[in-house]
């Protein structure tokens, strides 16, 4: 069985990686300065999360953590480009982030909720990445 730690932080990686891909996809397609900038400073907290998993890793695992696979990454480059064909503006763009945001979320807080045995550290990394994404979305709203 896999360790909870291991889970957890793989978990976390994947979504942080996740998160900086769906904001590399749609950030060619913003036009507008202010947003960029939000998006830019979207990709350097889930960027930081993601250095922070990679410091601890090791703590849990020989390995790497795991990504999100090739296969996922296209699906979700492919769904940008499908949902921003006709549509490029700034809610268009919002709630195509908040909709993965929101699974980010929701698995989040499953982990957390469900799971008391999960060390300190990881669970201090586990709430931050959760507590950034519900920011994340409250930020995104104002342009939808």
């Amino acid at each position: 069985m896999e360790d909870i730690n291991i889970k957890v932080l793989n978990e976390v990686n994947k979504g942080t990686t996740m998160g900086m891909d769906a904001i590399s996809y749609v950030a060619e397609k913003v036009g507008d300065k202010e947003f960029q900038n939000v998006l830019d400073v979207e990709y350097g907290k889930y960027k930081e999360i993601n250095k922070r998993v990679e410091n601890i890793y090791t703590q849990y695992s020989s390995k790497e953590p795991q990504e999100t696979n090739k296969m996922n990454k296209m699906m979700t480059w492919y769904g940008v480009q499908m949902k921003t064909m006709n549509d490029q503006s700034n809610s268009k763009i919002s709630e195509l982030l908040m909709q993965g945001t929101n699974m980010g979320i929701i698995e989040g807080r499953r982990l957390l909720n469900n799971n008391k045995e999960i060390d300190k550290e990881v669970k201090q990394i586990l709430n931050d990445f959760v507590v950034m994404q519900e920011d994340s979305v409250e930020t995104l709203k104002k342009y939808l």
